[in-house]
């Protein structure tokens, strides 16, 4: 055999065995990987969620900053990347009381008529009671912000029509780490199909013995983007299953027991 084709040989035993490392390195490359690569496959109920809240105002609300009248006092909040910031204000005859309440830190300022501020000492169950007061009329005014947090568990229950209109029905629960002092309540929203607009509610709750109620939307308003609407509150016999109350609102079996009025909305971030 000639010296020329004995290297030629050498060379391609070389070649095939230097593929062969490469394509083992290569495997064994890919197996070491920290890169992954994650799918995350939205529900059907998470998938009308994100159109919903998107048609009430979407990234909007991630840097919200409004004020509003409801029942007489003045609330505001505050949405940014470190969290949120909310006040309510009530004037009485001589003085003004702040409640301010940042990322889940309560306090309590009275001012007199010369504005001087001073700082009000509340006990835990206080305390408890005025957080829980002005996270549920905020959380309520800026629906459906919320609703895809982490502590929230959402489901798909039905497509429906109320009043010749289609709907989404969709059901909302709470963990237990997250989801407030009012953790156990049970929602069903009722999403218009054609405006992507919660149209109706409903809950019941545990607290103060408990409760069903169900509300219609009225009064919508857009005001720099976000969606803000009233609603008509109706009271319903405790223990109604949520699913029943569009069939006896139809009926007109509910009885209304109050109304839920927004007014006087400002966008701060345009003052």
């Amino acid at each position: 055999m000639s010296s020329l084709k004995i290297v030629l040989i050498s060379c391609c035993i070389l070649l095939f065995f230097s593929c062969k490392q490469n394509k083992s390195n290569a495997i064994k490359d890919s197996n070491n990987s920290t890169d992954t690569v994650s799918t995350v496959t939205l529900s059907k109920s998470q998938k009308i969620l994100n159109k919903t809240i998107a048609a009430h105002g979407g990234d909007l609300y991630n840097t919200a900053h409004y004020s509003f009248i409801f029942r007489g006092n003045t609330y505001s909040f505050k949405n940014t990347v470190n969290g949120y910031e909310y006040w309510k204000e009530t004037k009485t005859d001589s003085n003004l009381i702040q409640d301010y309440l940042k990322n889940d830190k309560f306090s309590r300022t009275t001012f007199n008529e010369s504005n001087k501020g001073e700082w009000v000492d509340l006990s835990e169950k206080e305390i408890k009671s005025a957080k829980g007061a002005i996270n549920s009329v905020i959380y309520f005014a800026t629906l459906p912000h919320k609703l895809n947090d982490k502590a929230v568990n959402s489901k798909y229950v039905e497509s429906t029509s109320i009043k010749n209109k289609n709907y989404d029905v969709i059901e909302i629960t709470f963990n237990k780490e997250g989801g407030g002092e009012d953790h156990d309540d049970e929602f069903y929203y009722w999403i218009n199909k054609d405006t992507n607009k919660i149209d109706y509610l409903a809950y019941n709750y545990t607290v103060n013995k408990g409760g069903v109620r169900f509300r219609s939307a009225y009064n919508r308003s857009v005001v720099d983007g976000i969606t803000f609407q009233d609603y008509i509150n109706y009271k319903v016999e405790t223990g109604t299953p949520l699913k029943d109350l569009p069939t006896l609102y139809e009926a007109e079996e509910l009885k209304e027991l109050s109304k839920i009025k927004t007014e006087n909305i400002i966008n701060l971030n345009k003052n």
